[in-house]
């Protein structure tokens, strides 16, 4: 028999705001364990929270860009339950009212392009951290009140690629928006993937049909984790349908190391978490003002700078999807190219120098610091002429690495372009003297001869010669009859 795989997802964002969501606590990553911590997200008695504008302005702002209704009233609920790493023993989150409801995402996956449904978003507080370690446990209540947006999608997904190009997009658009830092080796970013197989029909999807029984994959923290969990979890289904068994609900843990999952409890349900609405916070009036600051803070994204690349630049896909895969890499982009009149070649350059001293400097993208003026200089350069490419690839590495000067390093190193063209004539006179054998050959056919003079005359100008003035030199000389 052969199954179909049905996929949802439920992603849980950190916000980038400065404090936590309900109390003044920073927000901030790696401090000292329980050195960002009050009473409020402690859970002491007597407490009382209260809510944080920029969690509301940015889940609002995400709405927008997932294309879903926002609602205008919105309430918190209790979602009740014990664990070591929630001091009050339960989460302020949303059910009943959440902030966005009803969006979509248009993903591309294998060349087909597919609208995912995004059931909801909505905000909540994140719990702490246990650390287990020597045979004891601790907890860090650190991230204890962490902004969060929980975006739920329906279950649309048929496949890990289609996940995967989910994912992608998704993280591209939190950190466009600058809500998210995306960074899911530190947690930002964390994926719940509930997976089912039901069997497959021929002739299509029936959306009519029942969806088997899912399991929950708990806090995958990287896109290879996601698709190893995925096709891991889909043939242990596969494994006991077969057999004639029965797929339990619960919740499971993904062990990367050895490959599989593993159970950590019954999946729960909503009743199980005694939900009711939260006393200690107003319900939230989404008003007419509030929706147009969130829409004057929607920045141009991703996807849509790699449409306008490609109408106004001329660019190719390929090159668009580099330029945009960070907005900081797109703004360097921008910058050069608006400085230097020159989109092509500074496509050009940071698809290629930038982004291979990146990796060889271990740089990421959101720490480069490079001065777009600087670069659009070289640009300039390269394109007029002034310098070839040998020492324009010598000049980025210098700006990226040292922040040097372009003008001033250029006239130091002596690397401005030779454009003496009596020089460049005795140059080739010499070398063709002393290579006959290959000026015969290329007379006689063999065109490879031709590049190996170019070579032998660039060495003997030396690394500033201009090779458009060389070949040109080279063609005349080759087809002179004084030289027969």
């Amino acid at each position: 028999m052969s199954w179909e795989t049905v996929i949802g997802l439920e992603v849980h964002a950190e916000l980038s705001t400065k404090t936590k969501i309900f109390c003044g606590c920073a927000n901030a990553f790696g401090g000292e364990p329980n050195t960002h911590v009050c009473p409020v997200c402690a859970g002491m008695p007597g407490t009382l929270p209260v809510l944080n504008r920029a969690v509301v302005l940015y889940a609002v702002r995400l709405g927008l860009a997932l294309d879903c209704r926002i609602s205008p009233l919105s309430r918190f609920d209790r979602k009740n339950y014990f664990y070591p790493d929630l001091p009050k023993a339960y989460q302020i989150s949303q059910l009943y009212a959440p902030i966005c409801s009803d969006g979509r995402m248009e993903i591309e996956a294998g060349g087909v392009k597919k609208d995912i449904g995004i059931r909801e978003i909505h905000m909540e507080e994140d719990a702490g951290k246990l650390i287990h370690e020597g045979g004891e446990s601790h907890m860090d209540f650190n991230r204890c009140g962490v902004p969060l947006l929980e975006i739920v999608t329906r279950p649309d997904f048929r496949g890990a690629d289609e996940v995967l190009a989910y994912l992608e997009k998704l993280r591209e658009i939190l950190t466009y928006l600058d809500i998210c830092d995306g960074k899911m080796q530190e947690g930002s970013l964390r994926v719940d993937v509930n997976l089912s197989l039901r069997p497959s029909m021929s002739g299509g999807e029936n959306a009519d049909r029942p969806y088997g029984t899912r399991t929950e994959m708990k806090n995958l923290n990287s896109f290879r984790s996601v698709r190893r969990a995925i096709e891991a979890e889909r043939l242990r289904h596969i494994r006991i349908l077969e057999k004639g068994g029965q797929v339990a609900q619960e919740t499971r843990r993904w062990d990367d190391e050895r490959g599989e999952s593993q159970p950590l409890r019954s999946k729960e349900n909503a009743h199980d978490y005694r939900y009711f609405p939260e006393p200690d916070l107003l319900p939230i009036v989404i008003d007419d003002p509030l929706l147009e600051e969130a829409r004057a803070g929607l920045p141009e994204l991703a996807h849509e700078k790699r449409d306008r690349y490609g109408r106004d630049f001329g660019l190719a896909a390929a090159e668009a999807i580099i330029l945009t895969g960070h907005k900081g890499i797109a703004a360097l982009f921008e910058a050069v190219a608006a400085r230097s009149g020159e989109p092509l070649e500074s496509a050009r350059l940071v698809t290629g120098e930038i982004m291979r001293l990146l990796h060889e400097n271990a740089v990421l993208p959101e720490d480069l610091a490079l001065d777009a003026g600087k670069l659009a200089c070289l640009v300039t350069y390269v394109t007029e002429g002034k310098i070839n490419r040998g020492a324009y690839k010598e000049a980025v590495e210098a700006v990226f690495l040292h922040d040097v000067d372009p003008v001033a390093y250029v006239a130091e190193k002596g690397l401005m372009m030779m454009t003496d063209s009596e020089a460049v004539a005795e140059a080739v006179r010499a070398v063709l003297a002393e290579n006959a054998e290959a000026m015969a050959d290329y007379r006689a056919g063999k065109a490879k001869a031709f590049g190996f003079l170019v070579g032998q005359t660039m060495k003997a100008l030396g690394a500033t010669a201009d090779p458009r003035l060389v070949r040109t030199a080279l063609e005349e000389a080759v087809t002179s009859p004084l030289l027969r």
